[in-house]
């Protein structure tokens, strides 16, 4: 049997603005929803209340974004996601509506998983709020910024922005959480939404399974998507373009634990 393809190449803005829709059906899987939009100066895009909670994360630009009652205006401080600098997002729950109006260009992710009706706040997530960490070493660093972790209240959601300077290996180790055994693993699903600096750059990811029943290498072009519905997923960043990827994970448990391939485990314990 053939495998699925992992991989989503970007297409030209559709009338909404709409370059990405990854839903769990498309996807053929239960709980991550991916979308991006690029919108042009005033263009509004609406988000009706459904069965799922989001986080509006403003990858670059500026916006105004009102979630149920509340409202944020002008937010956003970054015109580039290679600017060293976390974004500013919103967390609605599941049955809250959203609208976002876009202040000159605006490049919007919107992260979807399933909620349950208001039981974490609406709120903004601004840079401040974003915790940051350098990990790994040598030709293993990249700049972590943790939008919505598992720490933030949230009911499936888990998102993440990494920056992989030219040259570095990222999710490297290649990792895995597609079992559930906590603490050892947990199932999470996972989207990687791939930018390129500069953007006629290519990185490569590979997705993985012990036994091979999937395994893909794939070319990533700027503006890409990688599903990652299990098995181990590195990314490797060609000297010279800088990587940057937003990840969103979701699962039956939110929880991130990883366990790292045997194989190649080794690296992280010399």
């Amino acid at each position: 049997m053939p495998q699925r393809d992992l991989l989503v190449k970007a297409k030209a803005p559709d009338e909404a603005g709409r370059v990405h829709h990854i839903t769990p059906q498309s996807a053929g899987w239960g709980h991550v929803g991916f979308d991006l939009y690029r919108l042009k100066n005033k263009q509004t895009l609406d988000l009706p209340a459904d069965g799922r909670e989001h986080c509006l994360v403003l990858v670059a630009g500026k916006a105004d974004i009102s979630a149920g009652n509340e409202a944020f205006r002008n937010i956003g401080e970054r015109n580039s996601p290679f600017e060293g600098k976390a974004p500013y997002s919103v967390y609605a729950p599941a049955g809250i509506p959203c609208s976002v109006t876009a202040i000159g260009d605006v490049e919007l992710a919107i992260c979807s998983a399933p909620g349950g009706k208001g039981s974490s706040p609406v709120r903004l997530i601004a840079p401040k709020d974003v915790g940051y960490e350098e990990r790994g070493k040598g030709s293993n660093i990249r700049h972590v910024y943790n939008i919505l972790p598992e720490t933030a209240a949230a009911d499936s959601l888990l998102v993440v922005e990494v920056v992989t300077p030219g040259g570095n290996w990222s999710s490297y180790p290649p990792h895995k959480h597609d079992t559930s055994a906590a603490p050892t693993e947990t199932k999470l699903e996972e989207t990687y939404y791939h930018r390129l600096n500069p953007s006629q750059g290519f990185a490569f990811q590979r997705v993985y399974t012990d036994d091979r029943s999937i395994d893909q290498t794939m070319a990533v072009e700027d503006g890409d998507v990688v599903m990652v519905p299990e098995g181990y997923h590195p990314v490797g960043a060609p000297h010279g373009y800088d990587l940057y990827y937003l990840n969103v994970m979701a699962g039956p448990e939110r929880r991130w634990c990883f366990k790292n391939d045997p194989q190649h485990e080794w690296i992280v314990k010399k």
